[in-house]
């Protein structure tokens, strides 16, 4: 019978000792690598939850503009900047989010500001393509009194950077609502005959992607070399060929037509109250002339009805630059029908034989005979009518002066209208518009253009300034600051102006230090109320797009090279 060596029973408890041991520290290390990837999930959560945050600041700020004046979504760093939202003990715990936007007029593209992007600051292709012929001939006929040519929805197009006339004509086809093929064009009959057929979508674009099924469409027209959609000219998109995207090296952002293009902007026609807007063109004079009086006054009243029923008086520069194209001539058009109309209802009700309508002297039974284009065509204006039997001539009780426009023209704004729309969709930003969608712009010359983009909204050190933003609440600062004339902007106005009402926000969620970042785009729609969030996009598999360090401290607004 054999007997265990001594010793030999010690040895089998140790070799289970350290089974036991190096079980349990196996199952120790695993339970907090558990630990810490349920921490960084848990962290990933919160950043993304963050950075929803920013866009639902953004939607609540651009529901409430009940201080018009201090109102400011251009570069805002108080709302949008480094935004401690969840307070830590250490900044490891601290969560923040900041709503950052490229300075789109940086030829550099190095420069960023907390604040939002304004899609009227592009051309929309839904309006654009849906453009009448009969429209356009109306133009044209008046426009041929001074030898103008109007701009074609494909000549607009033409502006943007690598747009060709065959592309451009496919897009509008794939736009518009019939299926006749205009020159250079496309529709179904040839996307039907692709190895994979589809037809041609023949309604508005819900998402600029949708342009990829259009022909000669690629990504690379659609999104340039800004591979990761923050704006700002990255290291590797100015190498050559060294690092993907393939790029030119050429010191300059292309960033692809989604820059230049959109299918989202509008405005709301409300006051910001939410109360309508006084119709200028209003049909009954008698109704637009109480509105007018009570809430600016009888010499306002009166010069309106007085602009209305007898046009405004022209002058030598009015002809030299075709401001005076609001006269009636030719065919009766439709407004003018339905005001004739209007009129024959209004004499009816209240006229007896021989009774005139009349508000402050003026004859009103012919109704509105002219119609007003814009508020500028009130401001510096003179009108000839008749005024208790006697010729008169009115002076605007506005003036072109520039101090007298800076006061008058937020209140005027904000108060009038020239249509009795909803909304008004198509103009066009021009304070965050680039140079080549400002180029497109009926009416717009290319030394105007380039000033309004040399006319940044930056102070004396370059950064964005919110002073000068607000400065800008209306499109009249051409004229205040002398970039163009009265008679000028009023050609302009009817495509133009100071921000549209749907905006795109990218917000960032994050920690003081380490942990994830969530970067989220959004469409907040501020035409309804409250705005509504109509298209959001997680981006952060394209990297933070920003180094978090440029967001804390006052000198926030230059990139340089540090981009990630």
């Amino acid at each position: 019978m054999l007997k265990l060596r001594a010793g030999s029973t010690l040895l089998v408890v140790l070799v289970v000792v350290v089974m036991l041991s190096l079980g349990a520290y196996t199952f120790s290390e695993l339970m907090i690598v558990e630990m810490e990837a349920a921490n960084i999930y848990g962290r990933s959560l919160q950043s993304r939850e963050l950075a929803l945050s920013g866009i639902e600041q953004a939607a609540v700020y651009v529901g409430d503009r009940s201080e018009i004046d201090g109102w400011n979504s251009y570069h805002n760093p108080e709302q949008f900047q480094n935004i401690n939202l969840v307070p830590g003990e250490i900044s490891r715990t601290s969560g923040y989010f900041s709503v950052v936007a490229p300075v789109v007029t940086d030829s550099e593209s190095k420069s960023i500001r907390f604040g939002l992007m304004n899609e009227s600051g592009k051309l929309n292709l839904n309006i654009l393509a849906t453009e009448e012929v009969d429209d356009l001939e109306d133009v044209d006929s008046e426009l041929d009194e001074f030898d103008i040519e109007a701009d074609t929805p494909v000549d607009r197009l033409m502006y943007i950077p690598n747009m060709t006339e065959d592309i451009a004509a496919a897009i509008l086809d794939w736009i518009d609502e019939d299926d006749e093929t205009r020159s250079l064009g496309a529709e179904s009959d040839y996307y039907e005959t692709l190895g994979s057929p589809y037809s041609a979508k023949n309604a508005p674009l819900e998402s600029l992607d949708e342009l990829l099924l259009v022909r000669g469409v690629t990504p690379e027209l659609l999104y340039g070399e800004d591979t990761n959609r923050n704006g700002i000219l990255d290291p590797n998109e100015n190498d050559g060929d060294a690092t993907l995207p393939l790029d030119n090296a050429d010191g300059v952002l292309d960033p692809g037509w989604s820059a230049f293009l959109t299918v989202h902007s509008r405005e709301i026609n409300i006051r910001p109250d939410g109360s309508e807007k006084i119709n200028l063109n209003a049909t009954m004079l008698t109704e637009l002339y109480d509105e007018l009086e009570a809430e600016l006054g009888p010499d306002e009243a009166r010069f309106i009805v007085a602009y209305r029923t007898s046009g405004p008086v022209p002058t030598l520069s009015d002809f030299e630059s075709g401001g005076a194209v609001t006269a009636v001539g030719g065919e009766t058009s439709e407004r003018e029908a339905l005001n004739e109309l209007a009129v024959g209802i209004a004499k009816a009700i209240f006229s007896e034989e021989g009774v005139t309508v009349t508000r402050a002297g003026i004859d009103l039974s012919a109704g509105g005979i002219y119609s007003i284009n814009s508020i500028y065509d009130l401001i510096g204006s003179e009108v000839e009518t008749e005024i208790d039997g006697q010729q008169t001539t009115l002076v605007s009780p506005w003036s072109a002066d520039p101090s007298a426009m800076t006061a008058d023209l937020p209140i005027l704004h904000d108060l009038l209208t020239t249509t009795k729309s909803q909304y008004i969709e198509g103009r066009i930003d021009i304070g965050q518009a680039r140079l080549e969608t400002l180029l497109g712009i009926p009416e717009m010359d290319e030394d105007l253009a380039n000033s309004i983009v040399n006319s940044q909204m930056t102070d004396t050190n370059g950064a964005p300034s919110t002073e000068i933003s607000q400065a800008r609440q209306t499109t009249g600062w051409l004229v205040i600051e002398g970039l163009t004339t009265i008679e000028h902007m009023r050609t302009l106005a009817p495509y133009i102006n100071s921000g549209g009402d749907v905006f795109r926000a990218q917000s960032l969620g994050y920690y003081g230090k380490g942990g994830p970042v969530t970067r989220v785009e959004a469409i907040i729609d501020g035409t309804f109320i409250p705005p509504r969030i109509t298209y959001i996009r997680d981006l952060s598999n394209l990297g933070a797009g920003y180094p978090l360090s440029s967001f804390r401290g006052n000198e926030t607004w230059w990139l340089g090279e540090t981009t990630q």
